[in-house]
């Protein structure tokens, strides 16, 4: 089997260095918009944070979507309009449903400020389908002990939303949705099956191959539908798998929101800046302003 039999696209990400940290973004991109459900996908670090800094996404609004936070390392400490306050750790996922409108900010915990410490993540947006685009907002989180994980010896599956290789993530969809934290140790291998419409793959760390054809660190392969393949590392890595049903009408992105309407996205903007918004309680003295120009994460017609 030839790479053009498996990869459909390859997206290499935007980097943003964001001072103590950089962010690789492949979704969205020019190139594409959506895998599945997935509309937004950003590698944030690694990165070693000094005594007496931290990270401080500041309160900012989102609406149409669902934020999915998974962490490698460190912690943030998310706090929303609803009056969540939930600490995240490795091997955990939060899923934030913003539906018609909802306020959250992420800060490292007091207790890793006062020691050097470590940030690694993986932060995904899921658009929401048509009829659940403007539900209430909803937040959910499932600890590291409540995500299936499938082992044989050289390869480690953490299955974050939907079902996989028999077992299934308790994790809320509104779509068919399939989320996998994979890890594979040196001579590792797993089976990508074909069962969703969309797949994606992205290296985070180490080395894989699919089907034996190598595959560059921090870059989204879109595999082929409807193909089956084998991934294996040889000095050993940690690969996200991503996905779920192809979206019949398109989604459009203008910095921190999605909607299947561009009026819903310049309401939004006008909300926010009106700040008619829910405030978060305890974390309401800050907040991210409506970007002037361009901004960072848009849609591309």
């Amino acid at each position: 089997m030839t790479f053009d039999d498996l990869i459909v696209q390859t997206i290499t990400p935007v980097s943003h260095n964001l001072g103590d940290f950089k962010v690789h973004r492949s979704l969205p991109s020019k190139g594409r918009t959506m895998v599945g459900p997935f509309i937004f996908f950003d590698q944030a670090g690694p990165a070693q944070i000094a005594p007496g800094q931290g990270i401080d996404v500041r309160p900012h609004p989102h609406i149409n979507l669902a934020t999915v936070t998974y962490m490698y390392e460190g912690a943030f400490l998310h706090r929303d309009s609803l009056g969540t306050e939930q600490l995240i750790e490795p091997g955990a996922v939060n899923l934030m449903t913003a539906g018609s409108g909802i306020v959250h900010s992420e800060r490292s915990p007091d207790e890793d400020r006062a020691k050097v410490s470590k940030l690694s993540a993986i932060q995904t947006w899921l658009a929401l389908p048509d009829r659940v685009e403007e539900m209430d907002p909803a937040f959910e989180h499932v600890s590291e002990g409540g995500l299936p994980v499938i082992e044989d010896g050289s390869a480690r599956a953490r299955v974050i939303m939907g079902t996989l290789w028999g077992e299934t993530s308790p994790v809320t969809t509104y779509a068919d949705t399939i989320y996998a934290d994979i890890q594979l140790a040196p001579g590792g291998r797993i089976a990508i099956d074909p069962s969703a419409d969309e797949r994606a793959l992205y290296v985070s760390g180490g080395d894989a191959a699919l089907d034996g054809m190598t595959l560059t660190p921090q870059t989204l392969y879109v595999l082929r539908p409807g193909t089956s393949a084998t991934l294996m590392s040889v000095d050993g890595g940690r690969i996200v798998l991503c996905g779920g049903e192809a979206f019949s009408s398109p989604r459009h992105v203008w910095w921190n929101f999605v909607s299947s309407r561009t009026d819903r996205l310049m309401q939004a903007r006008e909300d926010w800046e009106a700040m008619r918004f829910p405030l978060i309680p305890g974390d309401d003295q800050e907040y991210i302003p409506i970007p002037q120009g361009r901004p960072k994460t848009v849609s591309y017609p």
